[in-house]
């Protein structure tokens, strides 16, 4: 006869005592009749899941030591004050798989139309998974999915901010001033004339070649004014400079100040804020889908639907802003490139910030080298008079 399904009472026997009484009946019918012990046939061993991931799974449920149930609340709730962004990677890793689904969903479908015991015994299996975990997942409709959105919320803030900083970085000039630091640069008087006077040096260098007339420079020359060292070898040519603009231009010594955001974005990435822009972008579709995908989860997903929805209006919104910032940004940066003659495909932004950058640290720190190597000499020509000086009173007598 076959039994399709278990009657409910079932499951109110005591089967601890079933088995014991029974098991002893059967172990004395074996001894009667064959003279040796029988045991009883263990059940089927049934492994649902590897091994190797179930133990790093229990060793990452301990870590994060909270009950299963608080667990999945905090995700249905979308409560960032229960969970941070470790915790949930880490669930989304031992997230189950479509393969190890299917697994426990036949395994649960097979087992209950066999013997209770073979139940009761694959169950136990299960809860060295923490109660079983996989199991419990597995009752949250697309619950990697719903993890996921719930780990681009709790990032969601911060990266948002750190984008918008660095978007600020390049069009900000200062906290007073809304200009642009492209525009900024472009407009500094004193960057020009110390350009025009490489240029005027370098002619004069290049007097009599075909060099000798130029009327600009690549920028990456800028950084050869260290390397070119004068025939005496005490001196570069950014040396030179600096003293030639100490003694003729003093007003201009002081350039660096003009470019007061260059050296922060020199530091900035655009393909990788370009990078963040697209994750940005994509996480909120994923928010928008499991959103409508949401809708026929049931009473489950109610209190998840609402939050998620509220996330949604201002990330939707935060977006947007960044979006604008960065495309306004992107002209910012072409614009530099294109002042100083450069092709922004081959010389792009961030090749022209940490030029400037460069040269504008090398200038200084030259300078400075001027400055001690003129007090060296002065100290020294003032040692050299001391002891000239009783000379010529001796010469006087």
């Amino acid at each position: 006869m076959i039994i399709n399904r278990i009657p409910s009472f079932v499951y109110a026997i005591n089967l601890k005592t079933l088995i014991y009484l029974f098991s002893a009946a059967s172990d004395t019918t074996a001894k009667k009749s064959t003279g040796r012990r029988s045991s009883i046939s263990k059940p089927e061993k049934v492994q649902l899941v590897d091994l190797r991931r179930a133990n790093n799974c229990e060793i990452m449920l301990t870590k994060i030591k909270i009950p299963l149930p608080d667990m999945l609340s905090a995700v249905l709730a979308l409560d960032s004050s229960v969970l941070d962004i470790d915790q949930v990677e880490n669930l989304i890793k031992f997230c189950p798989t479509k393969e190890e689904m299917e697994l426990l969903r036949q395994a649960r479908s097979e087992l209950y139309q066999r013997k209770i015991l073979i139940i009761l015994v694959t169950k136990k299996c299960l809860e060295s998974v923490n109660r079983f975990f996989f199991l419990e997942l597995m009752k949250v409709p697309r619950i990697e999915a719903k993890l996921r959105v719930f780990g681009f919320k709790i990032t969601f803030a911060s990266q948002a901010e750190d984008l918008k900083s660095c978007l600020t970085t390049i069009n900000a000039a200062t906290k007073e001033s809304w200009k642009y630091t492209s525009i900024l640069v472009k407009e500094s008087a004193k960057l020009r004339q110390i350009m025009q006077t490489i240029l005027t040096l370098g002619n004069a260098l290049n007097q009599g070649t075909a060099r000798g007339s130029a009327v600009g420079f690549k920028l990456d020359s800028l950084l050869k004014l260290s390397d070119t060292r004068a025939r005496n070898n005490k001196m570069t040519l950014m040396h030179y400079l600096c003293k030639l603009v100490g003694e003729k231009m003093p007003e201009l010594l002081d350039f660096a100040n003009d470019l007061v955001h260059l050296e922060a974005a020199s530091k900035i990435e655009l393909k990788t804020l370009a990078e963040e822009m697209q994750a940005a972008d994509k996480g909120l579709k994923k928010v928008v889908q499991e959103l409508v995908a949401s809708e026929n989860d049931g009473a489950i997903s109610l209190g998840f639907r609402k939050v998620l929805k509220e996330f949604l209006d201002i990330a939707e919104a935060e977006v947007r802003l960044l979006a604008s910032l960065y495309k306004e940004s992107g002209g910012n940066a072409d614009s530099l490139c294109q002042y100083f003659g450069e092709d922004p495909a081959r010389c792009p932004f961030e090749q022209v910030t940490k030029i400037l950058t460069l040269f504008m640290k090398t200038f200084i720190k030259s300078r400075e080298e001027n400055e001690k190597q003129a007090e060296a000499d002065k100290k020294k020509l003032e040692k050299d008079a001391t002891k000239e000086a009783p000379l010529a009173n001796k010469d006087n007598e």
